[in-house]
């Protein structure tokens, strides 16, 4: 019988036969969900019968303890002293506010230093990019940060080639992602290379988020990042008519009609507001119009989509399609269909 003044142990699931385990650096200031993000996906594999495979979580830092994050709440860590490097499968860096304390820390950065060539691989969340930048694993590879940060990282650090548009890179055993939740991306990945598409579909499905995101991190769509210089929403009404008749006549003249403007004073309000013609925002939702049907497995073809996004013909849906995202209607369908 236990004594009295044992102290309780902490419930876990238990092992499977192949546990890989991913250790997950915490630092004061981290950003919450640069840690959640990932550790919510790769948990998620529990739920999932895969009896010969799963993952084992750690939550390290210097001490040990709790740790606060970037938005006052603890995280229950171990000391980095409790795993050694060549015990870890997969060695996750975040980022947030408090990452250019973390250079300073000289036991963490030692500790990383040695977990990073003995880990399987490692990967950063966000500004977790300028930790693998420091110990020199980035040199000569391609990476990604929050868009932000990709200018100073491309400046501190020339030798990496810095992809300021991708949601997350691999290149060899090395990964990195851009912002904040990119991290949820990046685990889906990870899983998928590990387990396979069907299974990363299934999480993805029970998170309820993309397996494979369309776009870019320069916010995915030109009608996102429409809305991000439209701070005062003063065209967020007009959007939303647009979308409603997606199929109308929708030259300036109506749209100027709609916001209660001349013609001329709505094209150069518009385009102050959005940094878009008033063409090019209407051609911007039709994409996106077009890219939700593209998705949905009940859609016939390319030609009908073309058709109830307003486009007219495929070709000019095509091109569009092209400006806007990169990639033709087609190869869209096969990457991101349900």
């Amino acid at each position: 019988m236990p004594s009295k003044s044992a102290k309780p142990r902490r419930p876990h699931l238990p092992e499977k036969a192949s546990v890989r385990r991913v250790a997950i650096v915490a630092f004061p200031g981290v950003t919450l969900l640069d840690i959640s993000g990932p550790a919510q996906v790769f948990a998620e594999l529990q739920e999932i019968e895969l009896p010969s495979a799963s993952y084992s979580l750690s939550y390290l830092s210097t001490s040990g303890g709790l740790v606060q994050t970037d938005v006052g709440m603890m995280i229950d860590t171990a000391p980095i002293s409790s795993v050694r490097p060549n015990q870890i499968d997969t060695l996750v860096i975040p980022g947030g506010p408090g990452i250019w304390e973390l250079r300073k820390d000289p036991a963490l950065m030692k500790w990383i230093g040695e977990a990073l060539p003995k880990a399987r691989r490692v990967a950063s969340v966000c500004l977790g990019a300028f930790v693998l930048a420091w110990s020199g694993i980035l040199d000569g590879k391609r990476a990604a940060t929050h868009w932000r940060y990709c200018p100073r990282l491309a400046d501190a650090f020339p030798s990496v080639r810095v992809e300021p548009n991708a949601i997350f890179v691999k290149d060899g055993r090395v990964w990195s992602s851009a912002g904040v939740s990119a991290g949820i991306d990046l685990a889906l990945a990870m899983i998928e290379e590990d387990f396979g598409h069907t299974t990363a579909l299934d999480i993805a499905r029970r998170l309820v988020v993309f397996l494979k995101r369309p776009g870019g991190q320069s916010q995915f769509s030109t009608v996102l990042a429409a809305q991000a210089s439209d701070v005062e929403g003063r065209f967020s009404a007009l959007h939303a008519w647009i979308i409603e008749n997606i199929t109308g006549d929708l030259k300036v003249e109506a749209l100027a009609a709609k916001a209660g403007m001349s013609p001329r004073t709505f094209a150069r309000a518009y385009a102050s507001r959005t940094g878009m013609t008033p063409a090019s925002g209407v051609e911007a939702l039709r994409v996106e119009t077009a890219r939700l049907l593209l998705e949905s497995s009940d859609m016939s073809g390319v030609v009908e989509v073309a058709r109830r996004a307003g486009f007219g013909d495929d070709e000019r849906m095509r091109r569009a399609f092209m400006r806007h995202l990169g990639i033709s209607p087609s190869e869209y369908r096969n990457r991101f269909a349900g």
